[in-house]
């Protein structure tokens, strides 16, 4: 099982970003999925997450009304867009998998290697 965030870069403040989730030696459609970021000298945080069905959803206070998190179980993905983006949201952002939790704790059962974000002028 493996998973890949990708999509990061260098955005100016305000700017937008989308970020993909896929998986491989697995149905990432019958997972729910949440997004976790990590900061430098900070600990990893919760962000975002998705249902299998994609019909329930949560997000970090820090990100409300800023990031939509989504799905296309057809082509196995699950998206993170973000838009209005703050210095702040610069950190290595990560998806990870779990067949029965969906939450903000990080206990999911499979992490991916993470995609970094720098919000910077």
């Amino acid at each position: 099982v493996q998973l890949q965030a990708s999509g990061g870069g260098l955005v100016q403040p305000g700017g937008s970003l989308r970020l993909s989730c896929t998986g491989s030696g697995f149905t990432l459609a019958d997972y729910g999925i949440g997004w976790f970021r990590q900061a430098p000298t900070k600990e990893r945080e919760f962000v975002a997450a998705i249902s299998w069905s994609g019909v329930t959803t949560y997000y970090a206070d820090s990100v409300k009304g800023r990031f939509t998190i989504s799905r296309d179980n057809a082509k196995g993905t699950v998206y993170l867009q973000m838009n209005s983006l703050k210095p702040e949201d610069t950190a290595v952002y990560y998806c990870a998998a779990d067949r029965s939790y969906l939450g903000v704790n990080d206990e999911y059962d499979f992490w991916g290697q993470g995609t970094e974000v720098t919000v910077s002028s």
